[in-house]
């Protein structure tokens, strides 16, 4: 590459940054990838291994701001709230809660589109020639209803997803067990849509590229950086574990704890957790062939390696509180009412942070002022979908190349 080989810094070795690396390096640039706990130790490793390509739907949607104090109130819904922590929320509280208007859904639906819309083939052109690629599986996604009624209520998930290009077919009653006895249970109506995937083990799938990264000549590093280091209006390097690491450009893609690193580059981003739960069983008796929405209860339940995982709940408190027992005592008594006769022979509990801005539409770009300065995170509940095509976009953006899209969605200074 001559003089356009840089040396870049990618700070989180989730999924976005795992991606970005890996790409950065098909450019020809060398690479240093620093997570604080190491690659796919974070929600990369706790995500419902889903490959979301249809989930263009925000959960600020209009009507939120009625339907949120009765499920807080309600212990079998799926949203909790530290109350302590609602002053620290209210900055990206408020923004959220007066996006939840239509025009506001279809506009994410259209920046989010791009994004994971293609998420099996992005996967697959990101693992191709890692030894990763037997993790990835195409597959159909299904969305359970109770009944009919309870899926046309739904009108404007399915709007939304037929705009952007989906399609599915219904199945009632019976068809709905016909397709997989696994769901003969209190489910009788069912949306299936081909053209998705899942994961068979997150975790594992984001270690293994970051070993191909490293393999390719990937510096990786376990640390938590305290400081990008900017002189004159460019980066130089990083600080981390009392060391100051040179480097031409850093990549924020650190999730939910990206919010400090970019306030120390000039902006203000009103970035968010939305705490996930999920609940392994391990041994399980029934186990769905294919990822399962399960609507009534708002979690995903998707077949895995030796295991099924249940991944859901959305809880607002923060980064730094213990996880709630309430949230997984309701995954339990869900995956029950959906698989009867479940049973198993383990049970592994997880919480972690989903990175979410108020707009539920990531950021990505560079920092305006800063040169060699860019950001990659805020994909709330599709950050496995989006993560190596905001990996692939960031690596064009770096090497000098154009992304062929708009990127004014993804701008990270949007809130300024």
């Amino acid at each position: 590459m001559g003089e356009n080989r840089k040396t870049v810094a990618v700070i989180g070795a989730g999924i976005v940054g795992v991606s970005t690396a890996i790409w950065l390096l098909r450019d020809g640039h060398d690479v240093i990838l620093i997570d604080r706990k190491g690659p796919g130790e974070g929600t990369s490793h706790g995500n419902a291994g889903l490959l979301a390509s249809s989930g263009l739907v925000p959960v600020n949607t209009p009507g939120i701001l009625g339907k949120a104090p009765k499920m807080l109130l309600n212990r079998n819904e799926p949203l909790f709230l530290k109350w302590r922590y609602l002053p620290r929320l209210m900055p990206w509280l408020l923004p959220f809660l007066r996006r939840a208007t239509l025009e506001d859904v279809r506009h994410r639906a259209r920046a989010l589109l791009p994004i994971i819309g293609d998420s099996v083939n992005d996967h697959q052109a990101l693992a191709e020639g890692t030894g990763a690629d037997p993790y990835i599986v195409p597959c159909d996604y299904m969305a359970l209803y109770r009944d009919r009624a309870a899926y046309e209520a739904d009108g404007l998930n399915w709007q939304i997803k037929r705009d952007g290009g989906f399609d599915w077919r219904e199945l009632e009653g019976e068809a709905v067990a016909g397709y997989d006895p696994a769901l003969a249970g209190e489910n009788r109506f069912a949306a299936c849509m081909p053209g998705h995937g899942r994961i068979t083990d997150p975790g594992r799938y984001v270690k293994a590229l970051a070993a191909h990264a490293e393999g390719q000549g990937a510096r990786i590093i376990v640390a938590a950086v305290d400081d990008i280091v900017h002189e004159n209006g460019r980066v130089t390097g990083l600080r981390a574990g009392g060391d100051t690491i040179a480097c031409d450009v850093a990549v924020v893609t650190a999730g939910a704890w990206s919010k400090t690193l970019a306030g120390k580059l000039g902006l203000r981003i009103p970035l968010e957790t939305e705490r996930g739960y999920h609940l392994e069983f391990w041994g399980s008796s029934v186990m769905p062939k294919v990822p399962c929405m399960v609507t009534s209860g708002k979690f995903v339940m998707t077949p895995m390696d030796g295991r099924l995982r249940l991944a859901g709940i959305v809880e607002l408190g923060g980064l730094d509180a213990p996880p709630s027992r309430a949230p997984f005592e309701l995954l339990e008594r869900n995956a029950r009412a959906a698989l009867p006769g479940l049973t198993f022979e383990k049970r592994v509990e997880w919480m972690g942070h989903r990175p979410s801005m108020p707009d539920q539409i990531p950021v990505i770009g560079a920092v305006p002022g800063v040169t060699g300065a860019y950001l990659g995170f805020g994909h709330d509940h599709v950050g496995l979908t989006g993560g190596p095509k905001t990996g692939r976009i960031l690596a064009q953006m770096i090497g000098g190349k154009t992304p062929n899209l708009d990127l004014s969605p993804y701008a990270p200074d949007r809130f300024a």
